[in-house]
């Protein structure tokens, strides 16, 4: 991989036209040509997380997550609320993670995105606090509530509200500046 950085995103929605995953697909634009930047789409594969599974011949698909969290140089996660909360989903995958520690200083961003006018700050704050107990790095300006998503965005997970753009262009942007702060390891 050499000098080049890999950001992975992950959806916390597996719902066909989900609105967080267009945003994710928008964030594409946002990223030079010297990032590599991938959306992992098989959270919804996953087997509910068993501490009798994670093993060393634990489930293939949740070897190559792991694996393809471990290349990574940076995860950003975007979720809606449900229930004041994170998908289940997107839970039972952070799960899988707790023993194996990808999220270790993993430098992270986490936008939540939600229809509702308050929606998205119940669900941010308690993704917030399970990423800190598993001691992700959450870059500083990293983190974005999109209340009355369907406001701020067109049908194709544009940014059409100005503010809503620039914030995503800053947390991507933090996003670069802290990964390009760290050092390639010597192999």
């Amino acid at each position: 991989m050499g000098n080049r950085k890999k950001v992975v995103a992950i959806s916390g929605s597996i719902r066909e036209c989900s609105t967080n995953t267009n945003i994710l697909e928008n964030l594409a634009s946002f990223f030079k040509d010297d990032i590599d930047y991938s959306i992992y789409d098989k959270i919804g594969e996953f087997p509910h997380f068993n501490p009798d599974l994670d093993d060393e011949e634990g489930p293939k698909v949740i070897e190559e997550f792991r694996q393809e969290l471990n290349e990574a140089d940076a995860l950003i996660l975007c979720t809606p609320e449900y229930a004041r909360g994170i998908p289940g989903v997107l839970k039972n995958a952070i799960d899988w993670l707790v023993s194996s520690g990808q999220l270790l200083n993993k430098t992270v961003a986490v936008i939540t995105a939600s229809p509702m006018v308050a929606g998205g700050e119940k669900a941010q704050a308690s993704f917030l606090q399970t990423l800190e107990m598993l001691n992700a790095n959450v870059v500083k300006n990293g983190t974005l509530v999109i209340s009355s998503v369907g406001t701020k965005l067109n049908s194709k997970g544009e940014a059409t509200d100005k503010d809503t753009r620039l914030a995503l262009e800053l947390l991507v942007e933090s996003i670069i500046t802290e990964i390009k702060k760290k050092k390639a390891p010597l192999t």
